[in-house]
């Protein structure tokens, strides 16, 4: 009776008791789950968990390994895109200077526009051929005459009844010569002692120089195909 009594009405101290046990059993619990846990290699021999480190250790190196040849090659890749990149940005520059230098390319830019009336005789071809001359000892990089003809290397100059053929195309005075490239270099190229101004002027032709910020030229030169020449083996 005094047992029944005690377990349907407990005093204090049997609360107390009855927790401290209950926590006790709860960690007791935990203990044997972590041992269940952490008991993968319990039964190994010391040379079989040395074995399985060294297993470990091998698998560490041949990632690291595989890691760093990743490395390398992606390093590699992007080096070699990089030197693709600056190669055909040079080629890219190479292939516009040539464009312009060849005048199959409209252009703009500063320079000069060079304006020869003739007055009181006509202009001597040579007289123009020379002022072509001097402007590109100026470091003129585009030209072109009365917006029609581009001026290039193998452009042609001949006498025509009232005016000159350039290139096959007649034309007639005024000649307007639009020149692209450092204004006051090309200015001081026409304007010298005994210079194209000079020359011109002699022939009977008045000349006006007008330095320019902005120059279009429209014109294009047609690339004449070669039929003999060939690139040589050092281009």
């Amino acid at each position: 009776g005094r047992l029944l009594h005690a377990v349907r009405r407990p005093d204090r101290r049997q609360l107390v008791v009855a927790g401290l046990l209950a926590i006790l059993g709860f960690g007791v619990v935990t203990q044997m789950r972590s041992y269940e846990v952490n008991d993968t290699y319990a039964g190994y021999r010391q040379q079989e968990l040395i074995d399985v480190l060294n297993g470990l250790a091998g698998t560490t190196q041949r990632a690291e390994a595989e890691l760093a040849r990743l490395e390398e090659t992606r390093s590699r890749l992007q080096s070699d895109t990089s030197a693709e990149q600056a190669a055909t940005e040079q080629a890219r520059t190479e292939i516009d200077t040539l464009e312009v230098l060849a005048g199959v390319v409209p252009v703009t830019g500063p320079g000069i526009r060079v304006t020869i009336t003739e007055e009181t005789g006509q202009v001597d071809i040579d007289s123009l051929l020379d002022t072509v001359q001097e402007m590109r000892t100026a470091f003129a990089e585009a030209m072109q005459i009365n917006g029609q003809v581009r001026i290039v290397a193998s452009t042609s100059f001949e006498d025509g009844v009232g005016g000159i053929y350039v290139d096959g195309t007649l034309l007639e005075p005024p000649y307007v010569l639009d020149v692209i490239g450092d204004p006051a270099t090309l200015n001081g190229g026409m304007v010298f002692p005994e210079g194209p101004v000079a020359q011109l002027e002699s022939d009977g032709a008045s000349v006006q120089v007008e330095e320019l910020q902005s120059l279009d030229i429209e014109s294009v030169a047609t690339p004449e195909r070669t039929e003999f020449a060939q690139p040589g083996s050092g281009s």
